[in-house]
C-alpha cells in the first residue's frame, strides 16, 4: 500500500483487489473442507429416569447392570429384600462395577475395588463412593430408577 501522501497507482489497486480476492476464495474454499473433517456433535437427551425392571425380574440377594444414558447403572436387591441403584461406573479408573453374590459387595473387576450394599467404597483403589440414583416402584411392580435432585 502507498504511504499517506503518495498516490495509489491501478497496477497497486489491483493488486491489493487481486490479492484480497484470492484469499477470499480460499477461505470458501477451505471452510467447508474443514467442516466436512470435523466430525458432528452428537447430543442425547438428558435421561432422568428409566424403567429398569419388574420387581419379579429380579430376585433378593442379585444384582443387574442396566444403562442409562449413556452410562451404566447397577440396580441391587439386597439380602434384606431393599431395592437400591448406583452410577455403575468405578470412582478409580471408570470401570464397570458389578453386584458379587459372594461378597455380597459391589465390586469393580478391574483393580478389585471394593463397595458396600450404601455404594462407600471399603476395599482397594476407590477414592470415593458411588453416585446412588432413588428407586421408586410402581403400583404395576414396576422399578423405576431417576436421579437424586
Amino acid at each position: 500500500m502507498a504511504a499517506s501522501g503518495e498516490k495509489v497507482t491501478r497496477r497497486g489497486f489491483l493488486n491489493v483487489l487481486l490479492g484480497t480476492s484470492v484469499f477470499a476464495w480460499l477461505g470458501t474454499v477451505l471452510y467447508p473442507v474443514m467442516r466436512y473433517f470435523r466430525p458432528p456433535e452428537i447430543r442425547e437427551a438428558v435421561v432422568t429416569s428409566l424403567k429398569v425392571a419388574h420387581v419379579n425380574e429380579l430376585p433378593p440377594d442379585s444384582g443387574m447392570v442396566f444403562k442409562f444414558g449413556r452410562r451404566p447403572g447397577l440396580l441391587v436387591h439386597t439380602p434384606d429384600g431393599q431395592l437400591k441403584a448406583y452410577d455403575a461406573i468405578c470412582t478409580h479408573l471408570d470401570c464397570t462395577v458389578q453386584y458379587s453374590r459372594e461378597r455380597q459387595q459391589i465390586w469393580c473387576a478391574c483393580h478389585n475395588g471394593r463397595y458396600d450394599l450404601n455404594g462407600i467404597n471399603v476395599g482397594g483403589p476407590p477414592p470415593r463412593p458411588l453416585d446412588s440414583f432413588r428407586v421408586d416402584i410402581d403400583e404395576n411392580g414396576d422399578i423405576h430408577v431417576s436421579k437424586e435432585a
